[in-house]
């Protein structure tokens, strides 16, 4: 048994190295924020990367699924690194499988800030403030950016100053388009000009020809994206197969055998990665010096 455990926890360490190799290498696509050490990263880890309650709530809901599917494996197998595996499997595989959404909403929070721009240039060509005209389109904003838009209308009705509030905007949104519309306003907000409503029409348009681009490319990652669901699914079913016939898992209730199957886990989960970092596009690069970026930079 104490061979048994040896070999476990050399495997998760091996595991552990590989997984932060390979996160060094591919990087993570999280957004920029502040940087996580020690108790900070399970706390991360626990709440997970949801903005809203319910999100965090389902992520933390499926770790302790994880946790509970990795005992039962235990108990079931009676081999440790197939308790690790289930375990990781739980809230894994719907993260493999959610590959290419958060491009999609990337493109629809695009397209919805450009027609946002359309209604804001509407709305302030008829005589009212830019304040108050951000504050009213709140009311109609694309559902893609409304959340995000109510919140800038909040923070100027609270007496946030109004540069501060875009930026902060312009920080949860994350893309290059949105930097052009903030940008716009924040100098609308310091000369008065009279052209801003022309100025939001050409970002809008601009909008529109880069959502084109975005999606096309986005058609074309689609063969390396079966790619990661169907690696999902052949490491899910074996596992499941696993569970049902445990002589499957029978050669692997050695020492030696505990260690192989945790050297070929690092290697399938280090291609599943791999393969899912191709099937990413590369985050567009901002002009704005957001708070976002400013933590980002530092790490």
């Amino acid at each position: 048994m104490k061979l048994v455990l040896i070999a476990f926890i050399g495997g998760v360490l091996w595991l552990g190295g590989a997984t932060a190799l390979i996160v060094g290498l591919v990087g993570t696509r999280k957004p920029l924020g502040p940087a996580s050490t020690g108790g900070q990263f399970f706390v991360n880890l626990w709440n997970g990367s949801g903005r809203t309650a319910a999100a965090r709530r389902a992520h933390r809901l499926t770790l302790l699924a994880g946790l509970a599917a990795g005992i039962a494996a235990y108990f079931i197998t009676h081999l440790p690194v197939a308790g690790f595996l289930v375990a990781a499997a739980v809230p894994g595989a719907p993260w493999l499988f959610s590959v290419g959404r958060s491009e999609r909403e990337s493109i629809d929070k695009l397209e919805a800030i450009g027609e946002w721009a359309r209604r804001l240039k509407d709305i302030s060509s008829v005589g009212t403030g830019l304040q108050q005209a951000i504050v009213a389109s709140s009311a109609t904003a694309p559902i893609a950016v409304a959340e995000e838009v109510r919140d800038l209308a909040v923070r100027l009705q609270a007496g946030v100053d109004a540069r501060e509030a875009l930026m902060i905007f312009a920080d949860s949104i994350g893309d290059p388009i949105c930097d052009q519309v903030v940008a716009a306003l924040i100098l609308h907000l310091s000369d008065r000009g009279d052209r801003l409503g022309d100025v939001l029409l050409s970002i809008a348009s601009a909008s529109t020809a880069e959502v084109a681009t975005r999606r096309e490319v986005e058609a074309k990652r689609t063969q390396s994206r079966f790619g990661v669901r169907f690696l999902t699914i052949t490491t899910v079913l074996a596992l499941a197969y696993g569970l049902i016939r445990p002589s499957y898992m029978a050669p692997y209730a050695t020492p030696l055998g505990q260690f192989i199957m945790a050297m070929l886990a690092i290697l399938f989960i280090g291609v599943l990665l791999w393969v899912r970092s191709m099937s990413q596009p590369e985050p567009a690069p901002r002009f704005l010096d957001t708070p976002g970026q400013r933590l980002g930079s530092s790490r």
